[in-house]
């Protein structure tokens, strides 16, 4: 390398181009005086890197050594650093979360024995109920029309009145038919005359005839003349008794007991027979009956009752059915099952002495068909439905609870049968049961159902029944009977300390 430069000098130099042993001598340049303090040792005087002279374009310029290996390498290092401290950051702080995490409150979080609300298994009687909707139907419906024609000169009513039957509605001017009654009456007199006189001349003649004097053909065309005058005596009277019924149209009376509605006429109008609205619609209320129908599956237990001289009770609700609004009893059952919806009509009646039932109102009817006695009963609230089907918690005797599967009959609305599965004296679980599995740890609490009698209905449980029969279409459109919840803890918390959870629906409450 040094030789090529002191060769390329020689070659600038023979060719006329000046060099650096050309230059001026040092003593010729300026020189500038350094402080004593600012003059480096020489100790610390570090010889200048060697650069390739400026002055020469042929001296090539070379990278310093390892200046494209040296750079990759620092930069991957340095990618690599930033990962590993990514994880780091990334490791404290799962660390940090997981042990500063709430604790759980799950569902089956095992945080000791869980407070319950208990009820006894018992003997007792369960109707089984139809469930049904059905319309209140009048017995007794009547449009009041006129059956003469006149003008309304007065109205003897007031709208929604409660009429007796035969209580005076309305009146038709009656000074036409009055008239034509004295008419009628008149001419009834005159041919009650001739009648008279035909008779005694038929008793002359009968004389004459008798003494030979009379032709007998005379005294038959007589006794001829006699009856045709007793038959227009007896049109004249039925003229008579014609003016005398349109009289009585005039005065318009109710024809049956009931409630009255609008006013269909105004008085100063003339109505005639032909009118198709009536002067007003009398509906009858007491009694009155509702028409409701039950599946055709349903009938047969229904038909057994009545055949054996059995009166069904029917109850009637409200909309909801939670009201109860009265109770009346089966009177008939149709003549036919409608083949279009496979349910059979029937009515029963209600003494409605209140007037709560309404003409076209939507009422729920629970039919009682039958009563179950001596079956074991539970609360509602006290039945679970899931995997296994339908179950109840049984508490044993070491506090722990274990899921029955039973076999459940009709019910009333509080309590329901179970047919298979439990024992009188055994204890189900009522309240608190969404926070409970199968073999779980539990705590009565006091006055939450312990050991009492089920069947006191709590607030806004149906008063209405469902039973084994009525159901399908039936019960899917009732709105009523919804089931109990179970209680404090369906979100699935559970209760704070010290604190009783209170009695689910459908449970005693003590």
């Amino acid at each position: 390398m040094r030789g090529e430069i002191y060769g390329s000098r020689h070659r600038r130099a023979a060719a006329g181009v000046g060099t650096m042993d050309d230059q001026p001598p040092r003593g010729d340049l300026p020189t500038r005086t350094l402080p004593r303090g600012d003059v480096p040792r020489a100790d610390e005087r570090r010889p200048l890197p060697e650069t390739p002279d400026r002055f020469h374009p042929e001296t090539p310029r070379t990278p310093p050594a390892g200046d494209g290996l040296t750079q990759r390498p620092s930069r991957f290092r340095r990618t690599l650093w930033l990962v590993l401290l990514a994880i780091v950051i990334g490791l404290v702080v799962w660390w940090v979360l997981r042990h500063h995490e709430a604790p759980s409150t799950g569902r089956f979080v095992n945080t000791g024995p869980m407070p319950v609300g208990t009820a006894t298994v018992s003997k007792g009687d369960v109707p089984v109920v139809d469930n049904a909707l059905g319309t209140v139907t009048p017995l007794a419906t009547v449009t009041v029309q006129t059956q003469i024609n006149g003008q309304l000169t007065e109205v003897g009513f007031q709208e929604g009145q409660i009429v007796n039957k035969g209580d005076f509605l309305a009146q038709i001017d009656p000074r036409p038919y009055q008239v034509a009654l004295e008419q009628a009456e008149g001419t009834l007199a005159k041919d009650q005359a001739s009648l008279a006189d035909a008779k005694l001349d038929l008793a002359r003649y009968e004389k004459l005839v008798a003494q030979n004097s009379l032709a007998t053909q005379t005294r038959d065309t007589q006794r001829a003349t006699v009856a045709q005058d007793a038959g227009q005596v007896q049109v004249d009277q039925a003229q008579v008794d014609a003016q005398k019924l349109n009289l009585a149209y005039c005065h318009i009376t109710a024809p049956v007991a009931g409630r009255v509605g609008l006013r269909q006429v105004d008085p100063g109008n003339y109505i005639q027979t032909s009118s198709t609205t009536g002067v007003v619609v009398i509906t009858q209320l007491q009694p009155i009956s509702v028409i409701f129908t039950l599946p055709e599956d349903s009938l047969q237990a229904v038909l057994k009752q009545v055949h054996a001289g059995q009166t069904l009770v029917a109850t009637a609700y409200d909309r909801t059915g939670s009201t109860k609004i009265e109770t009346g009893q089966l009177a008939t059952i149709d003549n036919q099952i409608d083949t279009t919806t496979g349910t059979v009509k029937l009515r029963a009646t209600f003494a409605n002495t209140a007037l709560d039932l309404f003409p076209n109102q939507f009422v729920n009817i629970q039919l009682t068909v039958d009563t179950m006695k001596g079956v074991d009963i539970v609360p509602q609230s006290a039945i679970q439905r899931g995997a296994p089907g339908t179950f109840v918690y049984l508490v044993k005797s070491d506090d722990t609870v274990a899921a029955t599967p039973v076999t459940l009959g009709p019910d009333d609305g509080n309590n329901v049968a179970v047919l298979k599965g439990l024992n009188p004296g055994d204890k189900v679980v009522t309240d608190g049961a969404d926070r409970l599995k199968d073999g779980a740890k539990v705590t009565i609490t006091e006055g939450a159902g312990q050991g009492g009698q089920p069947g006191a209905p709590a607030p806004g449980q149906t008063n209405g029944a469902k039973s084994q029969h009525g159901q399908g279409q039936h019960s899917q459109r009732q709105g009523g009977n919804p089931p109990a919840p179970s209680g404090p803890g369906s979100d699935g918390q559970a209760p704070a300390s010290g604190q009783t959870p209170a009695p689910a629906n459908g449970s005693n409450g003590g």
